[in-house]
């Protein structure tokens, strides 16, 4: 979904192309997405299988304000993150397929997806168990006294879990350059945020520990993106930690405002959208399974 500022000025701050970029990258992963679901049922993918729809707008965004040099850890909803990071569709779906071209060689599937190049440190699988482990890489940072930072996704439900409120005391005290990622999609599972947390404007639960934190609008992709990038500058900059809660909904519709385009130029992102989608099923399809030989490697 896209959302003109209501200034109108986004073509004059990020230029027409860029703001294409953006959209095509959005109707990326709603097509890759929609083909996974079908290759879910079709049992082409084993195991469990969590999809991006409805949150195309957080996470392109979020990572069009993340440097090269920074790290990402995600929760195990990261199809549309490692595509959007520069991870080839192909690469993800065979990854998907258990398939020996995939991200991971296969070993990883649709929850672990994993890029060291290209510092995508992975998908968890375990709720908010990641956090940790982002705020020691912030440590690492840190420690090398480098111009880096983190950004960790959580869902909403890894706000009730210990490590979050241990990740975000030590973030704060040491003053780590980790910025935390929450996507609330309102729903963990079935259960709407309000019955599962006291407080359900999840964004104040940072507050009790000093961290910088913010509610937006998690579908507008420019709003999105001018937040993080704010904050991934004030964790390398200033060493300090942010929380941003993204409200979205894992909806199927496709909505977008006029001003950003013509009428022409959406069918051909469309079709240039599901003919690589097309192609990354394909060269899923094709690809080999991994070796029994490499059970143990």
């Amino acid at each position: 979904m896209i959302v003109i500022e209501e200034n109108r000025d986004a073509i004059s701050t990020y230029g027409r192309e860029e703001l294409l970029r953006l959209h095509y990258q959005m109707v990326l992963i709603r097509r890759f997405e929609e083909r996974v679901g079908e290759m879910y049922l079709r049992a082409k993918i084993g195991g469990y299988c969590h999809l991006n729809l409805g949150e195309e707008a957080a996470v392109v965004g979020s990572l069009a304000g993340v440097a090269d040099q920074d790290y990402i850890l995600t929760s195990y909803r990261e199809h549309g993150h490692a595509i959007t990071r520069g991870i080839s569709p192909g690469a993800v779906m065979a990854e998907l397929f258990g398939k020996v071209t995939g991200c991971a060689r296969g070993r990883g599937g649709s929850m672990h997806l994993y890029d060291a190049e290209r510092r995508f440190l992975g998908g968890y699988a375990i709720v908010g168990a990641h956090m940790p482990l982002a705020t020691g890489i912030g440590l690492a940072i840190n420690m090398r006294r480098s111009n880096e930072a983190v950004i960790c996704y959580i869902g909403d439900g890894a706000t009730n879990i210990g490590a979050f409120h241990e990740s975000m005391n030590i973030a704060k005290l040491w003053r780590l350059p980790v910025v935390f990622f929450l996507i609330n999609n309102q729903y963990g599972m079935g259960t709407p945020v309000a019955k599962a947390s006291s407080v359900p404007e999840l964004w104040r639960k940072a507050q009790g520990y000093d961290v910088i934190a913010e509610r937006i609008d998690g579908t507008d992709v420019l709003a999105v993106r001018r937040a993080t990038e704010h904050a991934m500058r004030r964790a390398r900059e200033l060493k300090e930690p942010t929380l941003i809660e993204a409200v979205c909904y894992r909806y199927r519709g496709w909505l977008m405002q006029q001003g950003l385009t013509n009428d022409e130029d959406l069918p051909s992102q469309e079709e240039r959208a599901i003919r690589e989608v097309d192609e990354a099923v394909a060269f899923a399809d094709a690809s080999p399974n991994p070796d029994a030989s490499e059970l143990f490697t």
